[in-house]
């Protein structure tokens, strides 16, 4: 793994040696002189130790990105990790190849396309649900993976509905919508009467998953308080497969994904 460094406090070492006018201390040996330097420098070198910080999240798992017309094009979308957001798109078209159905609870019967996940998230996803319900809570899939094509009939919907304004809080544009890497899945509760509002943060589920959804390798991805980071609304209905070591970590340090990333960058 990368290891991130923090700034270490150099230490200066230095020896004084005190010779009287009829050079009374010339007579210290070079060895006592070395073993005074060593038992100076020990703590250094214990200091030093656990000043280096690991991160699970990895150089080889950060975007890698070729900017084309002013847009910067993620290049290695298929990467578990991957950051997209208002700053990186994915390439016009993107779709995973690995989309399954989770074995879940939907709040809709019919066949289409917003109930894939890419495999390993759908397995994950399962495995939270199954915990969700194992502690009495039961939570409901309602929207996966969305194409790049339903993408930009939303964001124009949205735009003629509410204006340029709101749906850039609301929606993200065509190739910026984390839906669209089936990593994502948006999910509620029969308490919550199945909607997709800020209501479902407060219910059951909406907290047990605040909780737990780390435990299975997934983020809430719009925290509250987040909004001038990650450039949405706060959404507790909106959960993202980052990896279980990864979603751990970004639980515990209290970050958004955009955060973390940077500080695994610096």
């Amino acid at each position: 793994m990368r290891l991130l460094k923090k700034p270490v406090l150099a230490l200066m070492t230095s020896m004084t040696m005190l010779l009287s006018a009829c050079g009374i201390f010339e007579n210290n040996s070079q060895q006592e002189t070395e073993e005074a330097v060593n038992m100076q420098e020990t703590p250094v070198e214990e200091e030093t130790k656990g000043e280096e910080e690991e991160y699970a999240l990895t150089a080889e798992m950060l975007n890698i990105i070729e900017t084309k017309d002013g847009i910067n094009y993620i290049q290695n979308p298929e990467n578990i990790q991957v950051l997209v957001n208002k700053e990186y798109s994915l390439p016009i078209g993107y779709r995973a190849e690995d989309l399954v159905e989770p074995e879940v609870k939907f709040s809709f019967d019919e066949k289409h396309e917003k109930k894939l996940m890419r495999k390993e998230a759908a397995e994950a996803l399962a495995r939270m649900f199954n915990a969700a319900l194992e502690d009495g809570v039961e939570i409901v899939a309602v929207s996966g993976f969305r194409s790049y094509e339903r993408q930009q009939q939303l964001y124009t919907a949205e735009v003629a509905a509410s204006g340029a304004e709101h749906a850039q809080q609301a929606i993200a544009e065509p190739g910026k919508s984390e839906h669209q890497t089936g990593l994502t899945m948006d999910v509620s509760s029969a308490e919550n009467f199945y909607n997709l509002n800020q209501d479902f943060g407060n219910t059951e589920a909406g907290k047990w998953l605040a909780e737990h959804s780390s435990e299975y390798g997934f983020i809430i991805r719009y925290p509250e308080g987040k909004e001038n980071i990650t450039g949405y609304m706060y959404e507790p209905w909106h959960v993202r497969y980052v990896g279980t070591e990864v979603a751990k970590e970004i639980y515990s340090l209290g970050l958004s994904f955009e955060e973390y990333v940077q500080l695994v960058e610096e």
